[in-house]
């Protein structure tokens, strides 16, 4: 009955399902064929994280973009498997906080926040986000990459949008300074018509 319960109110990014969806899309054939995933992997090395935490990572499409020691944490263990399967270094949100060298405060450059804040309430995002944050060392810079109307509605599991306001607001909630945002790949105006067009913001942890 408790693992009924536990199952029944989980969040809908967290079954097994959702990881075979991250997989299915990623793997399309004309996606592989065409590279599409190359100007966003482009973009997220122009952050310049250097050894980052990827949270809320998924099926660990973006570690490989990440610098040499980077991890990715997820709480979908099914994701964090097709991630391993990969060969990233990937782990479950348990796994991660109860190994304390891995988990150790400041000993992360930056952070990547792809995609996480639209699944969750705001009073959510600031309290998981928040757990991260310390990790980041002084200086340190934070990512953040949310879908614009398109791509927020192109998914059920969304319900939370999170413009470029709400990302400045959830950045300085975190107690994070934001440093620039913009409209990725496409401008703004797109948003409404192409599903991958991207809130994007840098932002930086004082120090």
């Amino acid at each position: 009955m408790e693992s009924e319960r536990s199952e029944r109110d989980a969040p809908p990014t967290a079954g097994l399902d959702y990881a075979e969806r991250l997989y299915a899309i990623s793997n399309v054939w004309w996606k592989r064929a065409l590279h599409v995933q190359a100007p966003y992997q482009a973009n997220i090395r122009r952050f310049d994280l250097g050894r980052a935490i990827d949270v809320g990572c998924g099926i660990g499409r973006n570690l490989a973009t990440l610098a040499p020691g980077s991890v990715g944490v997820d709480h979908n263990p099914y994701a964090i498997e097709v991630a391993r399967r990969t060969g990233v270094p990937a782990y479950t949100d348990d796994e991660f906080f109860a190994d304390k060298e891995l988990s150790r405060p400041e000993s992360f450059d930056g952070m990547l926040v792809a995609h996480v804040a639209e699944h969750l309430t705001p009073t959510d995002a600031r309290t998981i986000l928040g757990m991260y944050v310390p990790l980041v060392r002084p200086g340190g810079r934070v990512a953040f990459i949310t879908p614009q109307e398109r791509g927020y509605a192109s998914d059920h599991t969304h319900i939370t949008f999170v413009g470029f306001d709400e990302l400045r607001d959830l950045a300085r909630d975190l107690g994070l300074e934001p440093v620039r945002t913009g409209s990725f790949p496409f401008p703004r105006w797109a948003g409404k018509a192409f599903v991958y067009n991207e809130f994007v913001m840098l932002a930086r942890k004082p120090g």
